[in-house]
């Protein structure tokens, strides 16, 4: 595991996220020393985030955006999740709202926790 340091800062921060991406598109094979990697970077992450970032009283819309500018992913990658980049359009510009369905996908393909997207939002006016 090597060069894993505290997450203290932002730039720290930025530096374990830049670490962390390549793992989601290539996982590594449980077991190795890559994958104990990845576990000890996301646990640092989330405790970082957890003592710095209150979730809570974000919108679920909100929340799927910086999780997203977190994650360096955009509106095509969650077009892909959801299956059409209109659908990705509408729910990001809050003209449709998340679905289950949708939550799930984000949860299994992403592991954005859903308790964060399921509360009630508003919808932008047409």
């Amino acid at each position: 595991m090597n060069n894993i340091r505290a997450i203290r800062t932002a730039a720290d921060l930025e530096w374990a996220i830049g670490e962390i991406t390549p793992y989601f598109d290539n996982p590594p094979d449980q077991g190795t020393a890559d994958a104990d990697r990845f576990d000890v970077l996301a646990d640092l992450i989330e405790a970082y985030e957890n003592r710095h970032f209150t979730s809570d009283d974000l919108a679920p819309i909100d929340f799927l955006g910086g999780f997203m500018e977190m994650t360096g992913r955009n509106q095509s990658d969650l077009a892909d999740v959801l299956g059409s980049r209109s659908r990705a359009s509408e729910i990001l510009n809050r003209k449709r709202a998340l679905t289950v369905d949708m939550i799930f996908k984000l949860n299994e393909a992403w592991g954005v926790p859903a308790e964060y997207l399921v509360k009630p939002y508003t919808l932008a006016v047409a």
